[in-house]
């Protein structure tokens, strides 16, 4: 039995194949846009697709940008061209920029290797990225892909792949967060925290 008109029930289901959204925050969202004046709505749909439109890959490093060329970060004078860090998604740049301590490039595989979910190397910028590399200028990569089954693959692979080159590669230091307990701290943390101890 069909509770909102077709038109309801397709707004929902869009909603709902949002990533984190279930059926009930669809519902939510879809009355919400339903709320809205025309013009709101004919905006809400057209920031939607200007975006899509309008973002693309960095040429260089494969992070989301708008407009011609490189983005902002590879274009930038006051970054050091010298170090390159590893992350999986465009979403971890903004992770990693709101640290306010890396002060280098990046380059965005956009995924990681995932053998249950056939995504292999090929379907990464991998590929780009050893081009960077071999291009010569680049002295560290720094990897920082998630500390998952996953993360650490696709880490392995690539240390192993930028190995003849001659960088330094590095992996980010993983250990117990600030502010939080020994006691709940799981076997793996307290293992990366012991290995990533440095002298104070």
């Amino acid at each position: 039995m069909q509770y909102f008109p077709p038109a309801l029930e397709n707004l929902v289901e869009h909603f709902a194949k949002l990533p984190g959204i279930g059926l009930k925050s669809a519902q939510r969202l879809a009355f919400y846009i339903l709320s809205l004046t025309p013009e709101e709505a004919e905006s809400f749909a057209q920031a939607i697709t200007q975006a899509k439109q309008a973002i693309h890959c960095c040429p260089v490093c494969q992070n989301l940008t708008e407009g011609d060329g490189p983005c902002s970060i590879c274009r930038s004078p006051k970054r050091d061209a010298s170090t390159i860090c590893v992350v999986a998604d465009p979403k971890d740049v903004v992770a990693m920029e709101r640290s306010r301590e890396y002060g280098g490039l990046y380059h965005v595989l956009h995924g990681v290797i995932s053998p249950m979910n056939h995504v292999g190397p090929d379907d990464l910028h991998i590929k780009s990225l050893v081009e960077r590399v071999a291009a010569g200028g680049v002295a560290e990569v720094i990897m920082a892909t998630n500390p998952d089954t996953e993360g650490e693959a696709t880490a392995m692979y690539l240390s192993r792949l930028l190995r003849p080159f001659g960088v330094k590669v590095t992996r980010l230091a993983y250990g117990i967060p600030v502010g939080s307990h020994l006691e709940y701290a799981d076997d793996a943390t307290l293992m990366r925290a012991l290995e990533g101890r440095r002298e104070m």
